[in-house]
This record gives C-alpha cells, structure tokens and sequence, in this order.
C-alpha cells in the first residue's frame, strides 16, 4: 500500500489572530505562511509524489501552488471528505472566548462526544477523513504501485485524526497529538497495520523515497531502515485552529 504525506496547510491569518476558521471563506495565508509555502518544493525535492489531493479551502489551495507550479504534470484533485471540521456557530469566533464555552471541555476531554452547534460532530470528521485516506490508497496503489507515496493537503484536526486512527487511538485521545502548519505527517500504510514514519515533520523528507524494487522489507510489509524512523524533525503547536 502506498506513503501518505498529510501536509497541513501553511500558517494562516486565522491562526496568527487566534480564530477558529473553519470553513469561513477568505481566509488565506499570511507572509509566514506564504514562504513555508514556497519551501515546500525543496522539502519534497528528493520524492515523487503520484498525486496530490486536497481539502477545497484557499489556505489549503495556496500552500499546494508552489509545488504544483514547480511540477506541472503533478495531478490534484479536490476531495471534499479533507475539508476542515465544520465548526458551524463557532465559526470565526477567537479560540480565547471559545475557551469560556462549556463545550470547549468536551472538546478536549471527551471529543467523540463533541457535537459543534450547527455544525458536524468530530466523530463525522474522522470518519469521512479516513474514508477518503482509505479509497486514495486504493486508488494510487491500484495506478501506480504499493510503493507510490502522495500528498494530502488538509487540516490539523482532520490530520490528527487520521493519525490516531493509523495508531490505533481512539479519538478521545487524538487531542494529545500536534501538528504544526506546513507540517508533513507520513503514514505507510501495509496489508496488516499503518506505520507513523514521521509526525509533524518541517524538514527535508527525503528519505521516505521508496526503495529499489529489490530492497528487502519485512515479512509483515514494516519498512526498513530510516524509512522506519518514527521520530519527527519539529512538532508544532496551533491545534483546533484549522
């Protein structure tokens, strides 16, 4: 089965203000944000991606238009399971007020019980994210081999949650796990479990390149070498901010 690469998006306004974007509309990334964007192609220089996918959101469009203009022929496609939680009423507020919210408690204790006002539960989230994880893994396998690895832009509570069920976790305790923007989360998925190659990496990625075709691998499909090295490069904070 092939390498996930889970990018979260650049760093944002909403994040730099403290607000909980969700699916708002005009919210793109700020001039930090916009140079971790353009070191993305460098990040990614020593792998080749099959395909990218994508949560349809600007800060996710704008963090992918350096490396998809750096590789023209890279396909992308626009999956709207990667979309961000929809936080519904909660939607634009600053993350202090929400920290008043009886519900915030919910959130960060017990969140699969966590149901945003007019909007989805987190238990949805996860649900559709994996889904999509799922079905692209299927597919890139299918059109380009178990050893193709591509990328997923989307969102830190989207990513966090693909992460804890690739672990095992349940999503109560996906709270526990950062990712920064402009992070990369890679996942390996296998015939018989997933494997957290890298978490929250900010680094050069390119030891996750596949190996020769004659490299050896374990008999349960667990990569070898630095391929298998679980620790990450930085792990960022701004969970819950999109």
């Amino acid at each position: 089965m092939p390498t996930l690469l889970l990018l979260r998006h650049a760093r944002s306004t909403a994040n730099v203000d403290g607000v909980l974007a969700g699916r708002g509309p005009g919210v793109g990334l700020d001039e930090r944000g916009a140079e971790q964007a353009a070191g993305l192609p460098a990040r990614l220089a020593g792998l080749a991606p099959a395909a990218v996918v994508s949560s349809p959101l600007q800060r996710c469009r704008e963090t992918l238009k350096p490396l998809l203009a750096d590789r023209p022929g890279l396909p992308v496609t626009v999956d709207e399971r990667l979309n961000e939680c929809d936080y519904g009423e909660w939607t634009g507020a600053k993350l202090a007020e929400l920290a008043q919210d009886p519900l915030m408690n919910t959130v960060q204790q017990h969140p699969s019980a966590a149901g945003f006002p007019g909007g989805e539960t987190l238990r949805a989230m996860q649900a559709r994210a994996v889904e999509a994880v799922r079905e692209w893994n299927a597919t890139v396998a299918a059109e380009h081999g178990p050893e193709a690895l591509y990328v997923m832009c989307s969102h830190g509570d989207v990513i966090k949650s693909v992460v804890a069920d690739a672990l095992g976790m349940h999503l109560d305790l996906f709270q526990r796990i950062a990712v920064g923007p402009a992070s990369v989360t890679a996942i390996r998925y296998t015939p018989l479990r997933p494997f957290l190659l890298r978490l929250g990496d900010t680094g050069r990625l390119d030891d996750l390149a596949p190996p020769p075709a004659a490299a050896a691998s374990g008999a349960d499909g667990e990569p070898d070498g630095e391929a298998a090295d679980e620790s990450a490069a930085e792990v960022g904070g701004g969970a819950g901010a999109g």
